[in-house]
């Protein structure tokens, strides 16, 4: 297994480790599809089980990426399909967030370092615009004044949401 073979499920991995919102809760791994991971949680509380389909931004050489974007499922909030994007900087103060997917353009709900669509039909939307583009982009303006842009590769992204959306689909 080469280098290129082993470094998405590093990400992957490293993802997983960067999202623990506790360490008593034990995430399960329903697979790695290029360089997208698609997991379960079993939650807690009311909440309950929660999975997703997540992935890095492309890195420059020798940069860590610091955000990433997911597509997630709550079963026992009914659910599906939600996008959250963490982005790699700060935002500056009402700076306007757009996702590119392929042709498309999407303006996103912002905070200070996420985005999301703006409703369950943006998030529509969006998903089945990432399930046929080869790639997007999120791009805004950082809290220094300066824009910048998160790219992301989508090859394995649908196969990750779809193991997702399968990982909680009995839990419903």
């Amino acid at each position: 297994m080469g280098f290129a073979r082993i470094m998405p499920r590093f990400i992957a991995l490293l993802i997983l480790s960067l999202l623990a919102a506790s360490p008593a809760l034990a995430r399960d791994s329903l697979g790695i599809f290029e360089g997208w991971g698609a997991f379960r949680d079993p939650g807690a509380g009311q909440n309950g089980p929660r999975c997703y389909a997540i992935a890095q931004p492309a890195a420059r050489r020798g940069q860590t990426p610091k955000g990433f974007v997911a597509v997630g499922t709550w079963p026992r909030q009914r659910v599906r399909g939600q996008l959250h994007i963490r982005l790699n900087r700060a935002l500056a103060a009402r700076a306007p967030v757009t996702l590119t997917v392929g042709e498309r353009r999407f303006a996103l709900v912002a905070g200070q370092m996420d985005a999301w669509a703006p409703d369950a039909r943006g998030d529509a939307q969006i998903v089945a615009a990432m399930r046929s583009a080869s790639s997007m982009s999120v791009a805004g303006v950082g809290a220094d004044g300066r824009g910048f842009a998160d790219s992301y590769a989508l090859r394995g992204a649908a196969t990750a949401m779809d193991a997702a959306a399968l990982g909680c689909a009995k839990l419903r």
